[in-house]
């Protein structure tokens, strides 16, 4: 391979890379675009410019934008400036296991905590309704409380995972891996 083709893999391995991230994101219930952007971010390994970013990823200034100030807010991204430059720059974070608490973090309160939330209040409008021990009241309360038995500790470990040492979804991941299956 002559040197000038190594920039040249090297964009096109980027290139495949944004996309497949990007399409991962989407199933953790990401936008693409804010996949995509996170993407780039991580694997050029270097700050880039709302300008820089919108330009390799063919993206309006309004996307970018958005997309980095909510990458921003995950705690996956960080401003960054460069000595001499006016402009906004962006970095990702280079620990996978920061990115993966930030997923674990938001699809919690996206997804666990209102679940959870609901789940309370249906099972407080049936609390005190028991009509005995195989009443429709008390089978519908019974599936309710386990169906809550099972989110809470769901959390409880979620919870684990997202400490700020990021230890509970290290150590979790290597016992699992080291499990039989």
């Amino acid at each position: 391979m002559t040197p000038n083709t190594q920039p040249d893999t090297l964009a096109a391995a980027q290139d495949r890379f944004i996309a497949t991230w990007g399409q991962m994101g989407s199933a953790w219930g990401i936008s693409r675009t804010m996949a995509e952007v996170h993407a780039l971010l991580f694997i050029v390994g270097e700050p880039l410019c709302t300008d820089d970013v919108m330009e390799r990823l063919e993206i309006s200034r309004g996307s970018a934008s958005m997309s980095l100030r909510a990458l921003v807010d995950w705690g996956v991204v960080a401003r960054a400036h460069k000595r001499g430059d006016r402009k906004e720059y962006f970095a990702a974070d280079q620990d996978v296991w920061t990115l993966f608490r930030a997923v674990v973090r938001e699809r919690m309160k996206r997804e666990i905590d209102p679940l959870l939330a609901s789940l309370f209040e249906i099972r407080d409008m049936t609390r005190g309704m028991d009509g005995g021990v195989h009443s429709e009241i008390s089978e519908h309360n019974l599936r309710v409380d386990e169906l809550l038995q099972f989110f809470e500790i769901a959390q409880a470990v979620g919870q684990r995972f997202i400490s700020p040492s990021g230890e509970g979804l290290q150590a979790a991941a290597e016992i699992l891996s080291k499990t039989p299956a």
